[in-house]
């Protein structure tokens, strides 16, 4: 085999077996979460959220990988992905409520205690709630009232107050 060839052939190769391990790292993650989830009894929907998350996570770490296998210089990467993270830093601490809901769901989804169909009272001192659980989303829960009132309560702050169980499975 000719020099360019061969130099070519090694980091595709082992840029391929790096891509298949993540490939069954992620099936891996995605099967188990699925599965406790099930378990649980937590909503599926809520499952993929965090599926999507950790995704995303390892679409990141095979590109840094995968840009270190091709020999692209360990400092430019560390530039282009301090750069980068110094912008999303930026972002999110001008979002900083969006970063703290979605925190908050992933949380809520590992050591969430209610249930959707769960009627709650959230014991807030200037408005406090008393509703069923009606839907978990990935920024706020969706409660509803006895008069049938739509309230959308954000997952931080629902994890910062204090709340009771009133009844189980009340839909």
């Amino acid at each position: 085999m000719s020099e360019p060839i061969s130099t070519f052939i090694k980091p595709s190769l082992i840029t391929l077996a790096v891509a298949i391990i993540m490939l069954l790292l992620r099936l891996i993650i995605k099967t188990s979460t699925l599965k406790i989830a099930r378990k649980a009894q937590k909503n599926e929907a809520r499952s993929r959220q965090i599926i999507r998350y950790v995704n995303v996570l390892l679409l990141i770490i095979t590109l840094f990988v995968a840009m270190l296998i091709w020999g692209i210089d360990y400092t430019d990467v560390a530039l282009i992905f301090s750069s980068t993270f110094a912008v999303i830093g930026v972002a999110f601490f001008a979002i900083w409520s969006v970063l703290s809901n979605i925190t908050s769901g992933v949380i809520m989804f590992i050591y969430f205690p209610y249930k959707i169909g769960d009627k709650i009272k959230i014991h807030d001192k200037d408005f406090p709630i008393e509703a069923v659980i009606e839907d978990i989303k990935a920024f706020q829960l969706h409660l509803r009232t006895e008069e049938n009132e739509l309230i959308t309560y954000p997952n931080n702050l629902f994890l910062q107050k204090p709340v009771s169980l009133l009844e189980k499975d009340v839909i």
